[in-house]
């Protein structure tokens, strides 16, 4: 293939995902290239996405003059350049590695480098319209993995009218974010949608039809159980992808090393969102994917500006059983009348010394719960009645003392209480 030599770009961007669309929003002149064929889009709203409330069209974000379906294949940092699988090279001024994160294939028997039919990742919005296609009513499904993903997964799989087993190697659901109490009541919102969780196991395989091209029938438990599978997703996180800048001799170590101005270890070439490493931090969250895009589009403006790191909260919001069956004509089990909400910020598991304070109505179905560090907050959950959340995590996020004369009950009633 012949190789084409564009015009010199004074920022180019490599991936157009919510960090990349975000500095292209925001730097004028940009070129973004862009590997999938989609337009950038919100991938947070992915589950509402295979749930069917919306239309890949409703969670595109703001128009950007994106080369999609291009990918980047190597950089040539000595002439600073990028060249690309079209046979086309792009210089740059500076350059922005925004390549994201890849989900990650667990090691199990029956998968290898080709996923067999019916075993799908949820990751990009092409996952996304991939499961929606096979999603009937009826059709038995295996989500793996409780993580904030494989949650959301199976709660929309289940609106689809799915048969959901959801298999969890940990002790409780969203393990990351949730403590023990909460991640009962989010369990057992799931099951009323007819979700069937299963924690504490651990998945040893998939068995799969012969043949040239295989397909899932069921996962394989360690303990020798099996879950009929005509659907299979991995939900068992995401590693960013680092692959461009290991081979430019950038310094990797979970992901692109950066500073505070997002440099990499090449003055010319940045680094934002799920594959960057700050302060030995990989976040992996849009939040701080959007903020770092935010500051750096301030440093390649000359303006001063330094990340300092992202205190995220994480909202899930979970609609009510009669809702899912009214829409898909599934019948569920009794539960919660109402949807749900559910947000976490910070470390809501206590270390000694810690403080913490707990209000729950199992009547509502509501829960709050606080971690007080010396006079801040540590961190915190609320599920099902987020009244409190905004006071609450700005006072978290602004890292603000808490007044010695208040009553640390007051921080989950001042609203009002239940």
């Amino acid at each position: 293939m012949r190789t084409r030599t564009d015009d010199t770009a004074r920022v180019v961007v490599i991936g157009a995902g919510m960090a990349g669309a975000r500095l292209a929003a925001r730097v004028p002149g940009v070129t973004v290239i862009g590997e999938e064929a989609h337009a950038p889009y919100n991938r947070v709203l992915l589950a509402e996405v295979l749930a069917g409330r919306y239309e890949p069209d409703v969670i595109a974000l703001p128009p950007a003059e994106v080369r999609r379906g291009v990918r980047a294949v190597r950089i040539d940092r000595a002439e600073r350049r990028v060249l690309c699988d079209d046979g086309s090279v792009v210089g740059y001024e500076h350059l922005v590695l925004a390549t994201g994160s890849n989900p990650v294939l667990p090691p199990l028997r029956g998968l290898g480098h080709t996923l067999p039919d019916g075993v799908h990742p949820f990751r990009t919005l092409d996952d996304c319209l991939a499961l929606r296609a096979v999603a009937r009513p009826g059709v038995r499904a295996v989500v793996i993995g409780g993580g904030l993903l494989g949650v959301s997964a199976a709660r929309a799989l289940a609106e689809c009218g799915a048969q959901v087993v959801l298999a969890q190697q940990g002790e409780h659901l969203m393990e990351r974010q949730l403590d023990a109490e909460a991640a009962g009541m989010l369990r057992g919102h799931l099951e009323a949608l007819g979700v069937e969780v299963h924690t504490e196991c651990r998945v040893r395989g998939l068995r799969c039809t012969d043949g040239d091209t295989p397909a899932v029938r069921a996962v394989e438990m360690a303990d020798g159980y099996e879950l009929e599978a005509e659907i299979t997703v991995l939900a068992c996180g995401v590693r960013p992808r680092t692959g461009l800048a290991q081979a430019a001799g950038l310094e990797v170590r979970k992901g692109i090393v950066v500073d505070d101005e997002l440099r990499t270890s090449d003055p010319y070439v940045h680094a934002v969102g799920d594959c960057a490493e700050h302060d030995g931090t990989v976040y992996g969250l849009a939040g701080a994917a959007l903020e770092q895009a935010d500051v750096l589009a301030e440093v390649l403006a000359g303006r001063p500006a330094r990340y300092r790191g992202t205190r995220a909260l994480t909202r899930l919001t979970l609609r009510s059983p009669a809702a899912t069956a009214a829409t898909t004509g599934v019948t569920v089990a009794s539960g919660t009348s109402g949807g749900l909400d559910l947000a976490a910020f910070g470390d809501s598991r206590p270390m000694p010394g810690d403080d913490v304070v707990r209000l729950a109505d199992a009547t509502r179905g509501a829960y709050r719960t606080v971690v007080v560090r010396g006079d801040r907050l540590a961190g915190g959950v609320l599920f099902g009645d987020l009244a409190a959340v905004g006071s609450l995590a700005r006072t978290w996020q602004d890292d603000d003392p808490i007044p010695a004369d208040m009553s640390l009950l007051h921080l989950l009633t001042n609203d009002g209480g239940f």
